[in-house]
């Protein structure tokens, strides 16, 4: 295709999207990879100069198991559940919000647009409570497992990036939540965006990760158009299975909740959020009703 094919191709797209929001939680290998997440954070700059509302979720949990072991703490995890003692809290924040955070703010910044790093407690912007037990089963026995310092989101406050929108600001949210005592507690990255997403009324979720989108067991195929029933039906049947189904509950949950759609996209293939963006193809999964 000529390169002027691409842009005509791209134009109604643009045209419908322009002034619409659009929350995109970077996660995967382009949390490690600068390369990566330079790209990532270009097309976000993009998406911002054409017109849209633009916010970015990250999370970083490699860097905080890195940095954890730099500082002599083994990580404890207990069926892939990371256990969040306090220590462990002040890593994290340590690293999503002193590192990770600051170090997207300043690339944004470096592709010519302003960004403002918050964390869900500035604003009081994610209100959680400490997650219940968790039963998880080891073997043939079921345990009651206490994750620490760890939090489902009660209630979203979004006032503080809708103000940061439209002075024309990138906010960039680290999922650090707050309790009603003023204790922090750490979010999973795929439920802040979701849920933040739907506060928002966003027009759409992005969720980047490192598969090409929902497939089948045996990743054969990408299905490129979800509807939510055909969602439900498909985990029930096993045809989905491990780590892709936290990622669409999150993802289901937002577009039940009236986000227009969520889209699964490989965030580390360059220029991946533009191509599911303004190509009639698409390159990863849609979700929507």
């Amino acid at each position: 295709m000529k390169r002027e094919d691409v842009l005509m191709e791209a134009l109604p797209y643009i045209q419908k999207f322009h002034g619409k929001t659009i929350v995109i939680k970077i996660g995967g290998h382009a949390m490690v990879d600068p390369n990566i997440l330079e790209t990532v954070i270009q097309d976000a700059v993009l998406l911002r100069y054409v017109g849209m509302k633009v916010v970015l979720v990250h999370g970083g949990g490699p860097e905080i198991t890195e940095k954890m072991k730099a500082m002599g703490k083994e990580p404890k995890f207990v069926a892939g559940l990371r256990i969040t003692d306090q220590e462990t809290l002040e890593i994290a924040q340590m690293v999503l919000v002193g590192k990770i955070n600051d170090g997207i703010v300043s690339l944004i910044a470096n592709c010519g647009a302003r960004a403002v790093g918050l964390s869900g407690n500035d604003g009081n912007l994610l209100i959680a409570r400490k997650m219940d037990l968790q039963k998880i089963k080891i073997g043939d026995v079921e345990h009651e497992v206490d994750l620490g310092h760890v939090g489902e989101i009660e209630e979203v406050d979004p006032r503080v990036v809708h103000c940061l929108l439209e002075q024309g600001y990138i906010p960039v949210v680290a999922p650090i939540g707050i309790d009603r005592s003023g204790k922090s507690l750490n979010i999973n990255a795929d439920t802040a965006a979701a849920e933040l997403a739907t506060a928002l009324g966003a027009f759409k979720l992005f969720n980047l990760t490192d598969v090409d989108g929902v497939m089948n067991a045996d990743r054969s195929r990408i299905y490129h158009r979800l509807k939510l029933h055909e969602v439900e039906a498909m985990i029930e049947d096993g045809i989905i299975v491990g780590g892709m189904i936290p990622k669409l509950l999150g993802c289901m949950k937002a577009v039940g909740s009236g986000v227009t759609s969520a889209h699964i996209v490989n965030g580390n293939k360059g220029h991946n959020l533009l191509l599911e963006l303004f190509t009639d193809e698409g390159v990863g999964t849609m979700l929507s009703v």
